[in-house]
């Protein structure tokens, strides 16, 4: 939602860097914002146009009157978004190539889904189509564990968020434990709430099959979010997409962060250059 008088784009806080014959965007993910890009930024910029920006749930995001949840109950709602904004930053003559983490994984596909001329390829990181678990389907949690954890961020969000934020990122990594965990408690806590429920509840694996573009799926072998056996999943599923898993040997959901060095040379397998 986009008050009067403020374009998408200002109020995403949506900037492009850098320039070449290939655009990439980034997305970040729950409780994130654009800086989580911070590490990988200025190396594809010197080869790429990069669009970097931040979702309405943000932190980062000035307008408090932005994000609804009644509004943003789907992940269709922040697709729209996403497409809504590569049109306004006239990013749609050409694809573009998609890096989504984690539940921006999922929107990027849905994306893809209603519009596969604006994707060239989606570079799924850590993402998940669900995470509870389902009969043979290992999601990484069961129904109890995420009542627990919405019932915690609902009770006192401020105090779940640095040990949440210790606990995907990996506590190997106190720098970015850090810079991850500002970024999440500036959220507000209504924002926080509706968010982790539309993430921890949905179900968007009857989606996987129904996307056409090429895509690569990022997946470190220790993530405390999303099993590996997902990654295999989504592999299987995707068959009209064509995709590939990429596995990095490194903790935590952040491999952007965590793990930068080895990300960019997916990155740059993905892309055709060295980053």
């Amino acid at each position: 939602m986009v008050m009067v008088g403020k374009s998408l784009s200002e109020a995403m806080n949506a900037i492009t860097v850098g320039s070449g014959p290939e655009t990439v965007v980034l997305a970040h993910g729950y409780g994130g914002d654009q800086s989580v890009w911070d590490k990988i930024l200025p190396h594809l910029a010197r080869r790429c146009r990069v669009l970097v920006f931040d979702w309405g749930f943000s932190g980062a995001v000035n307008d408090p009157d932005f994000f609804d949840a009644v509004e943003y109950s789907t992940f269709d709602a922040f697709a729209d978004d996403l497409i809504a904004l590569l049109e306004e930053m006239n990013l749609v003559r050409s694809p573009s190539v998609f890096v989504g983490h984690s539940m921006s994984g999922m929107i990027g596909c849905i994306a893809s889904i209603k519009r596969p001329e604006l994707f060239s390829r989606l570079v799924l990181v850590g993402a998940s189509p669900r995470y509870i678990n389902s009969g043979d389907y290992e999601g990484g949690f069961e129904s109890s564990e995420v009542d627990q954890l919405l019932s915690n961020i609902e009770s006192n969000f401020h105090q779940w968020a640095p040990s949440f934020a210790q606990l995907v990122v990996g506590a190997g990594d106190p720098l970015a434990v850090e810079k991850f965990g500002k970024c999440l408690k500036r959220m507000r806590p209504e924002a926080a709430l509706a968010v982790a429920d539309l993430i921890f509840r949905s179900d968007q694996r009857e989606m996987l099959e129904k996307v056409t573009i090429p895509c690569t799926i990022v997946q470190t072998t220790n993530d405390v979010a999303v099993p590996t056996s997902v990654a295999d999943y989504m592999r299987k599923k995707m068959i009209q997409a064509k995709s590939t898993v990429e596995i990095i040997d490194a903790d935590g959901h952040f491999p952007q962060l965590t793990a930068h060095r080895q990300f960019l040379e997916v990155l740059g397998g993905v892309l055709g250059f060295d980053l």
